[in-house]
């Protein structure tokens, strides 16, 4: 795609090239640096967007706080009609803005699109779920007593997403926040701003007609600005980050000062344990796109694969197969499989790793070298392609318990099934795991309370994917957090219990008489 397609598309998408990166109730000009965005595609740049600072932020929250107290007295099921004119401007604008999502982050045009597509299915979830906020009746020990709970907006929402889903972790947060009746303050990547900003033109249309702009506020700045700024902000009594363990850390400490909410979703390690008696081709098709969907650089990446040891030799050689015929090349090109990285931070992140586990006893089966054509042999430009990696390793090597941001997936053996899940649980990160396996014994096993560490767990299919229907996050160091499907909702909520007295008495609860 040339610079005037490029152009074009942004136009479509509402992004004039005068537009900063800032967007509260109008789009005025942010006072940080102005910064290009350079797609990892073939290193053009997009556009250049000056970043906000400090005052911007306090500008969003401050138009935020003024519409809010309209929007918490909507009722529910009002916000989520507004919500539902959301999903479908989402639609409308699906191809253009999958697009976009592909040249500003690398990622194949079928995983761009699907982006979109899971913002545009959280929007219809939100949709039903603005009429499900339900709480619970109890039945009071006093006599004349009713007891119910309730739940009621929380307020102002702080959302910092990562760069490897620019968008769709924002709608997670953002839609159902909004049927919650809460206000969102987004600070996308930096890596990504455009995106966001192109979302942000989106839902502004549908806000401006109902006249609730700066129910959705975004400031694009830099996380050491705007994202400190942000999690100090007291006026925001939640903090929903994504990110890495670190960022993640940095967040808890700070909110949990003050006292607020934090939702984290951070860091993945995740793994797959394959039995003897497994479907190997069902398996290798899942660890596949698992290793190498989005270039590795998904939280639910498949990192490391246990192999039982009377399988290890034949199974490795299907993969090695398979990842030879992994067709890399420019993301908007359908019969690619693989794109490109970030940027080429990412690339010596990825050389690294794979030179610390070779020190730490590791053998490269397959990959890791940098690619400079395509499947082709067309030049690919940008310097961000990689070949994805093959590492046979142990699980005592210290690389293994790291999260490495890139397509490197180590391949270890085991002896019989606890010694599988004791490998596989002996790992800060707990996000998702799966299992693939012909045995109900194992299988339920690996779900069981001895089983998977992790807050996804899968049998027979792939670390990857997620259903928006399920609440979606993990333990340990990934943070604990839950966002998407189930009652993910309540975190975007207060509960409130609620005890009425219809009778003419004053009893106590636990029997205690207070006599006057």
């Amino acid at each position: 795609m040339d610079q005037t397609q490029v152009r074009r598309l942004l136009r479509r998408l509402g992004i004039a090239e005068e537009q900063p990166g800032v967007c509260h109730e109008e789009w005025a000009e942010g006072g940080g640096e102005e910064v290009e965005i350079i797609s990892p595609a073939d290193g053009q740049m997009l556009a250049a967007v000056r970043m906000g600072v400090e005052e911007d932020y306090d500008d969003a929250v401050y138009f935020a706080q003024r519409v809010w107290p309209r929007w918490r007295d909507l009722p529910a099921p009002k916000r989520g009609e507004i919500v539902r004119e959301v999903g479908n401007e989402l639609r409308a604008s699906k191809d253009d803005l999958g697009t976009l999502v592909s040249l500003e982050t690398g990622k194949i045009l079928a995983e761009g699109r699907g982006e979109v597509q899971e913002m545009i299915d959280i929007a219809d979830f939100a949709v039903g779920l603005s009429r499900q906020l339900y709480g619970l009746t109890m039945h009071s020990e006093r006599p004349g007593h009713r007891m119910y709970e309730q739940w009621h907006p929380l307020g102002l929402v702080g959302c910092i997403t990562a760069f490897n889903f620019p968008v769709a972790v924002w709608s997670w947060n953002a839609l159902l926040a909004a049927v919650c009746g809460d206000c969102v303050v987004w600070k996308p990547s930096e890596k990504t701003p455009l995106t966001s900003i192109a979302v942000h033109k989106i839902v502004d249309r549908v806000l401006d007609r109902h006249g609730f702009r700066g129910v959705f506020t975004l400031v694009n700045g830099r996380g050491r600005v705007v994202g400190e700024r942000m999690i100090q902000d007291r006026r925001l009594p939640l903090i929903s980050a994504t990110g890495s363990c670190g960022m993640g850390r940095r967040v808890a400490e700070i909110v949990g000062e003050r006292l607020g909410r934090t939702l984290l979703e951070l860091g993945g390690n995740n793994g797959i344990v394959v039995t003897e008696d497994a479907d190997p081709k069902l398996a290798v098709r899942a660890i596949l796109f698992g290793a190498v969907g989005t270039a590795g650089q998904r939280c639910t990446t498949l990192r490391r694969l246990f192999l039982h040891q009377s399988i290890r030799e034949e199974f490795t050689e299907y993969l090695v197969r398979a990842w030879d015929q992994v067709r890399i090349g420019h993301p908007l090109d359908a019969k690619t499989l693989c794109g490109p990285l970030i940027d080429t931070h990412g690339v010596k992140k990825m050389e690294a790793g794979l030179a610390e586990g070779r020190t730490q006893g590791g053998e490269v089966l397959f990959g890791g070298e940098r690619v400079e054509l395509d499947y082709e042999g067309k030049p690919l430009l940008g310097g961000c392609y990689v070949r994805p990696a093959l590492m046979r390793a142990h699980h005592s090597m210290p690389i293994v318990r790291e999260e490495v941001f890139a397509p490197i997936l180590y391949v270890m053996e085991y002896e019989d099934l606890d010694d599988a899940l004791a490998q596989h649980n002996a790992v800060p990160q707990g996000l998702s795991s799966a299992i693939f396996t012909g045995s109900l014994q194992a299988a339920e096993t690996f779900l069981s309370h001895r089983g998977s560490d992790c807050g996804i767990a899968n049998v027979n299919i792939g670390t990857s994917g997620a259903e928006i229907g399920g609440a979606f996050g993990g333990e340990k160091d990934t943070g604990g957090g839950r966002e998407s499907g189930s009652d993910a909702w309540k975190a975007y909520m207060r509960r409130q219990t609620v005890t009425i007295n219809w009778s003419k008495e004053l009893p106590l609860a636990q029997g205690i008489e207070f006599a006057l």
